[in-house]
Parts: C-alpha cells; structure tokens; sequence
C-alpha cells in the first residue's frame, strides 16, 4: 500500500528540527530511514532544494525554501507528484503561519510542534487519494517535475565523508538543476545587515544623482573638472558592490569589502570642496557600517548533531 508516514519540518543552516509528525511505524525499515533524515538534516546547506532519496522499501523526498526544509517519509510506490505537492501545501501552510524571524531565532528544537496537527490533517488527506480535490495543482508539479527533475540522493554519497561538497554543477545535468548545484550560504540576514543594505542603497543613488548633475554641470561651464563626475560615479559603484558583497558569498570577500570601503573614503575625500562636513561624514560612516556588516554575514558553519 502506498503512503505517507511522516515528515518533518527543519532548518537548513544547522539541522534544528522544528515540527514533526508525531505518529510513525516503529518497524526496522523505518528507524533506518530515521537515521538516514538525521543525517540529511546535516547536510541540507550542501544540496539543492528538491531531492530524493530512495533506501529500497522506502523514499525520503524533501524540498527546501527561505531557510527551511521540508521532509517526508513515504513507501517507495507513492507517486513523486503527490510527495512533492504534499510537501508544497506544508510548505506553504509554514511559511503563513511562522515569520522567517521566529524559525531564524528558534533555539530549542520542536519549538514549533503545534505544526504537526496541519501535518496530520494533510497526511491524512494524500493518504486517502479519493479525497485530494487539488486536480490543478498535480497537473502544474507534474509539468514542473519534468521539466525540473528532483536530485536523486545516493546512499553512498550520503555516507560519505566529505558529504556533498565533491558535487559539481556537471553532477546536476539531467535533473534539470543546474543552478540549484551547492553553494556557500551565508547567514541569515539581520535587522543591522538589513540597515546596512538600504543606507548603501541610498548613498548608491546620491552619488549617482551628483554624478548627473555634475555631467550637466559640465556640459553647462566648460571650465569644470570632469575628474569630480568620475569620483561620483566610483563611489556609486563602490556603494553597489557593497551591498552584492552583502547578499552573496565570493572569494575574498572580506578583502574586497574593506578595498571597497577604501574606494569610498577616496572618493569623498576628492570630493570635499563639493560637500559639507556633514555629508562626508554620512558616506564614510555608511560605508563602515555596511564593511563591518558584510564582515559579521559569515558562511554558515558546520551543523550541530541535532536529535531529529
């Protein structure tokens, strides 16, 4: 008989379980594959966002968003478009009920274990096929899932030691996956960091907008200097690459930051005949923020040995 027999809820970054189906066999078969959503609970930041893995009488699919997965234990004839739309409607039911502040700061585990009675209702309803009145929604996963195949999970590659870092975006040919290959996550974003982001924005824009007036300024008096419309158009490109530096994880990032942020204090201090104390010091004070900001978003660590 196909059907679901549990699922859980869990943080990506670390492994934090944080809801759980409270009710599953205790046959042999299935602690095995408990251990197996322990161990792919470490190793969440490292896959793609849909996967599957199959341990012979039984299937682990589980799919990932906005730093929460979402997982669940099936027998191995339950059709993959009802386990990944299953999986969708906890998803999304999550994602309403619980901000992403609450499931970032969550520190105990099962903290969110009233989640379960939505686990229960749903799992009760892909059970008993007959009653799923969502006919549209199966047909749009289908179409997705040909169209972008789950990463199928060997046991060996969860196994091994180096978990999944030897992947390569060539390892995700076929699955209709390449851009979900692994990457380095950074931490969650924060209120500061948030700050930080929006202050660059808006020094990005000011010096764009002088950098404008200056070409006008220009093309007006022949006499002006067209080094100042190049010093306003730098720091706007200093200010913009610090907030992708922000947002996305490269090679020598902190390097590149403090380089950036030395790029601004050039260009204000070229431009102190063209502002006032006050403004110099709101460019340069912006720019150590956000610096110090993209220097505390670090990669995220190892994952804590969780009890899931």
């Amino acid at each position: 008989m196909s059907m679901i027999l549990s699922a859980s809820v869990v943080r990506v970054r670390d492994g934090l379980p944080l809801s759980a189906s409270t009710d599953y066999e205790q046959s042999s078969g299935v602690q095995e594959c408990r251990k197996y959503f322990k161990m792919l609970s470490k190793k969440l930041s490292q896959l793609p966002d849909r996967c599957t893995l199959k341990t012979g009488q039984y299937n682990i699919n589980f799919i990932s968003s906005l730093g929460v997965s979402y997982m669940m234990l099936c027998t191995e004839n339950y059709p993959s478009v009802l386990a990944f739309c299953f999986l969708d409607e906890l998803q999304k039911e999550f994602i309403t009920t619980y901000n992403m502040m609450k499931t970032n700061t969550a520190i105990r585990p099962y903290c969110f274990i009233e989640f379960d009675n939505f686990i229960q209702r749903t799992k009760q309803r892909y059970n008993n096929t007959r009653s799923l009145s969502t006919k549209m929604n199966l047909a749009d996963m289908q179409t997705e899932i040909k169209l972008r195949p789950p990463y199928q999970i060997s046991v060996s590659e969860l196994n091994s030691a180096n978990g999944f870092a030897h992947l390569s975006a060539a390892d995700y040919k076929g699955t209709g996956k390449i851009s979900a290959a692994p990457h380095q996550r950074l931490e969650p974003v924060t209120l500061p960091g948030i700050v930080s982001f929006v202050l660059s924005l808006l020094c990005g824009a000011l010096n764009l907008i002088r950098g404008f007036h200056a070409i006008e300024s220009l093309l007006q008096n022949e006499g002006e200097d067209f080094s100042y419309v190049i010093a306003f158009f730098l720091g706007t490109a200093a200010c913009l690459y610090q907030c992708y530096l922000f947002v996305y994880y490269t090679g020598w990032r902190n390097v590149k930051s403090f380089l950036t942020f030395g790029l601004i204090c050039l260009c204000n201090m070229y431009l102190y005949e063209l502002r006032n104390l006050w403004q110099l010091f709101f460019h340069v004070t912006v720019g150590a923020f956000s610096t110090l900001q993209i220097r505390l978003r670090q990669p995220q660590g190892k994952s804590p040995d969780y009890n899931v």
